[in-house]
């Protein structure tokens, strides 16, 4: 979503050859000091290698504002965080764009982030305002993280594909599913809050006692697992990958259209719906930021319609302003999940390393 971003979710758009860009250039004022102090025509946006935009959106905000946009990469979502959180009060940017409701809590807690309340909010779901009247995020976009499904390997073989937690553990999938590790990857950790979330604080242990019975296989990364492990995948396939159930992503199915060559006619890949965990991604503007006029400019812009509507088919995640509309590719090969597993912001942070240090213990040694 980021992820990693994401993507954050985002991850999956950059590691399938969506656009990238590592510095944007622009028109209509996009020529003045670049050093990125106050009075720059330079803003600075600090995400996750996922982030990806289209130069004809970053050059109408440049035509719109007068700033310029500079993307400085940190790493995965995880990384960028830990990042924002080391440099803060001295940041490398303006602006933070990934953090999601799975490191907010790390986020918040170190005093990352000057409030803000962004022109347009009123457009954004309440629901996914996060820090409610802080305002020291704003929420930019979503998604599911999701087990996926090789259709092919399932029809073949005449087996339903699994549809909840509970099928993963059954023999009939024993040595089918990777995963990736929480301590290191965005949709590793989603996962795991997903199984907290299923089966309580306790009760998610016994359900990873009988993954890891049943062959479950963790690698360290979303690329490895999907481009390399996963056989659903263009990547996989090439890779004569042999696991057909992977952690994803519920926008994974429309990624594989859009890059199929040959371009399939459906989605070679499903979605297991009833193992999907919400991710919410927001921006904020950096405390200590040396252009925050560009910065709050930029977070306006990223919850405007022309942002959030060229988000899915870069990041392939979702919109949250209410009048942004979907792209047929999503509406017509992605899953809706109506109801995804979600847990407390306060309750990620109480849990979340003890969680992890607990999964490793039990999983990994």
């Amino acid at each position: 979503m980021g992820t990693t971003k994401k993507i954050t979710a985002g991850a999956v758009a950059a590691a399938l050859g969506a656009v990238t860009l590592t510095a944007c250039g622009g028109e209509g004022g996009g020529s003045g000091d670049t050093s990125g102090g106050a009075g720059s025509k330079t803003v600075r946006l600090v995400s996750h290698d996922s982030f990806a935009a289209s130069d004809a959106v970053l050059k109408e905000f440049t035509a719109r504002t007068g700033y310029t946009v500079e993307v400085l990469k940190s790493g995965d979502a995880v990384e960028a965080v830990n990042k924002a959180v080391l440099t803060k009060g001295a940041p490398q940017g303006d602006v933070f764009f990934g953090v999601d409701n799975t490191t907010l809590s790390r986020a918040l807690g170190n005093d990352v982030f000057e409030p803000y309340e962004a022109k347009g909010l009123d457009r954004v779901d309440p629901a996914v305002r996060l820090d409610g009247d802080g305002h020291r995020v704003t929420p930019v976009d979503y998604g599911d993280i999701c087990v996926n499904y090789d259709k092919r390997y399932f029809a073949d073989r005449k087996l339903a594909p699994p549809a909840t937690f509970d099928d993963l553990a059954k023999p009939a999938y024993k040595d089918l599913l990777v995963v990736e590790n929480p301590e290191r990857s965005t949709p590793g950790l989603g996962f795991l809050l997903g199984t907290a979330a299923a089966y309580g604080d306790t009760g998610w242990q016994d359900y990873w006692k009988k993954l890891k019975a049943n062959g479950v296989k963790v690698v360290d990364s979303w690329e490895i697992a999907y481009n390399q492990e996963f056989s659903g995948s263009a990547g996989g396939r090439k890779a004569g990958a042999d696991r057909p159930l992977v952690v994803s992503y519920a926008s994974s199915p429309p990624v594989e259209v859009l890059y199929g060559d040959p371009k399939p006619a459906e989605a070679p890949t499903g979605v297991s719906t009833g193992t999907c965990f919400r991710q919410i991604e927001f921006a904020g503007l950096l405390k200590g930021a040396a252009n925050q006029e560009g910065g709050k400019a930029l977070i306006d812009f990223m919850i405007g319609k022309t942002f959030q509507e060229d988000m899915p088919l870069n990041m392939f995640v979702h919109p949250v302003a209410k009048d942004a509309a979907l792209p047929e590719l999503f509406t017509k090969h992605g899953v809706v999940i109506d109801k995804p597993l979600t847990l407390a912001p306060d309750k990620i942070a109480k849990n979340r390393d003890p969680w992890v240090q607990a999964w490793s213990s039990l999983v990994l040694r």
